[in-house]
């Protein structure tokens, strides 16, 4: 039966598709390996490390000390879309996280557009990361052998300047290429061993927080969160302002709650695990994050993060007057950061398969290695892409640019909720049991947009244009080739 535009448009994945898939992984597809401890791993491997170890110089010149409010914030508002997701990936536990939830609830158009937001997203971020990755390793090297890493391969090409963007022909950031390629060939060897060392890094990466924080805790000085609100408003950023601001900065970096769930087909058990991996992930996020950022801000006067290069060694070498403290965070943050990195492009890697196995974008990215079970061209385009983004721009426009997408992707999500409720209902198949996002299918989904519209209204104009253009980029894909070729055309 030929369909209308808009039935093509507004068509929905039933969920039994998604189960069913999900069911034959074992015969040709991705293996079910990870366990609740690895999963929860995966979700604090995606987000602490990127918020703390570098995102400060960024949020703190706009907040001021009251960046802890900006933290708390950005946890709210992920810990109400927490729920969202942790209802949604009990009743869908597939591949693509956002966007297979949207895809069985308000239709194919709008789950492309949402995979666009999380391509973006997921992008821009490892690219970002391995960007700060660069100046924690270079602060690692001068404090460990008194060398460092020339600046014509440790600064882009491609910088943000008070004029606007500003060239530098000849610079490259070799570093974050390095740490791409690596990440590569570590997924390309398969999801089991790249979790497992993940979580050993996840753990290497607490255990160095949680030194940061008891030695910062020696020098910390209550003067320093006096004034508590930034009272310059020459940017616009004075009082709760730069709150918002600022925590549309460090928004991103709750990008692991969605990582959580791109890995519901490789997930042991996932229906009880992965809502259990969500809200523990973001749990461990929280504290760890206002613990380090009020020790910080304790021992360092909010006017010196600006600018700062690898800001939580600077702060300990301040602290204690020796290099050993500094050289042991910064080896730390080497590691982190490597696992920041590594997650984030696991989770893109896995959206492009999820699309792809839709028929909306090429077969390349579907493609499963059957030795391995990692789809090995999708991971190689995925660590290019990245790569170069990482080595030729530089990371002050990449920040806001994924919290534009994850604050859209959190919005669809909580959409997503109260619609799968209806279709529920009207099909007379109310599942019992499993996690169900508490005070009716309205009042917290609700919430979670209002919270994410609100943190949205204070991103750069720069941004909401950027954004835009890649929006019109999806939408022309999505009429080229996905309309045509979606796997619901067969049905």
């Amino acid at each position: 039966m030929n369909q209308t535009l808009f039935q093509k448009l507004t068509r929905t994945k039933p969920i039994e598709a998604h189960a069913e898939q999900g069911q034959s992984l074992a015969a040709a597809g991705l293996s079910r390996s990870i366990g609740l401890f690895p999963l929860m791993m995966i979700g604090v491997g995606a987000t602490i490390g990127t918020g703390i170890f570098f995102t400060m110089v960024e949020a703190v010149p706009k907040a001021g000390p009251s960046v802890v409010l900006s933290f708390l914030l950005a946890a709210i508002t992920a810990g109400l879309t927490a729920l969202c997701y942790a209802e949604l990936s009990f009743r869908i536990p597939a591949s693509g996280s956002s966007y297979s939830f949207a895809y069985a609830t308000v239709g194919e158009f709008l789950a492309f557009i949402m995979a666009a937001c999380l391509l973006l997203e997921y992008g821009l971020a490892a690219s970002a990361t391995a960007i700060g990755w660069s100046a924690y390793l270079n602060n690692f090297l001068g404090n460990a052998i008194g060398w460092q890493i020339p600046e014509l391969l440790r600064t882009p090409m491609i910088v943000s300047g008070p004029q606007g963007v500003v060239f530098h022909p000849g610079h490259i950031n070799l570093p974050p290429i390095i740490l791409v390629v690596l990440c590569c060939f570590l997924l390309i060897r398969g999801t089991k061993e790249s979790a497992t060392t993940n979580a050993i890094m996840v753990l290497i990466k607490l255990a160095i927080l949680i030194f940061f924080v008891v030695i910062a805790f020696t020098g910390f000085n209550i003067d320093n969160f006096t004034p508590f609100y930034n009272t310059d408003n020459s940017k616009g950023f004075a009082g709760m302002a730069g709150v918002t601001a600022a925590a549309g900065t460090v928004f991103f970096s709750f990008i692991g709650l969605d990582t959580v769930a791109t890995a519901g087909e490789e997930v042991r058990n996932p229906r009880r695990n992965v809502p259990i991996g969500i809200i523990g992930a973001l749990l461990i996020v929280t504290v760890f994050y206002l613990l380090v950022a009020v020790a910080a801000l304790g021992a360092q006067p909010a006017h010196m993060f600006e600018g700062q290069e690898a800001g939580l060694a600077v702060i300990l070498q301040n602290v204690t007057g020796k290099a050993w403290p500094a050289l042991v965070l910064s080896a730390g943050a080497v590691i982190s950061v490597f696992s920041v990195t590594l997650v984030t492009i696991y989770g893109q890697t896995r959206i492009l398969y999820a699309i792809s196995r839709d028929g909306l974008i090429p077969k390349a990215f579907q493609t499963v290695n059957p030795r391995t079970s990692a789809p090995v061209s999708n991971t190689v385009i995925v660590c290019m892409v990245v790569g170069v983004v990482a080595g030729f721009v530089d990371a002050t426009f990449l920040w806001d640019m994924v919290s534009m997408g994850t604050l859209t992707a959190f919005i669809v999500v909580s959409l997503a909720v109260p619609v799968m409720r209806r279709k529920e209902r009207q099909a007379g198949d109310v599942k019992k049991g499993g996690f169900r996002v508490p005070f009716g299918p309205y009042v917290v989904p609700g919430l979670s947009i209002f919270a994410c519209l609100y943190i949205m209204r204070d991103l750069s104009t720069t941004t909401f244009r950027i954004f835009a253009i890649w929006m019109v980029a999806s939408v022309l894909t999505y009429f080229i080739y996905g309309i045509r070729n979606s796997r619901l055309n067969q049905k």
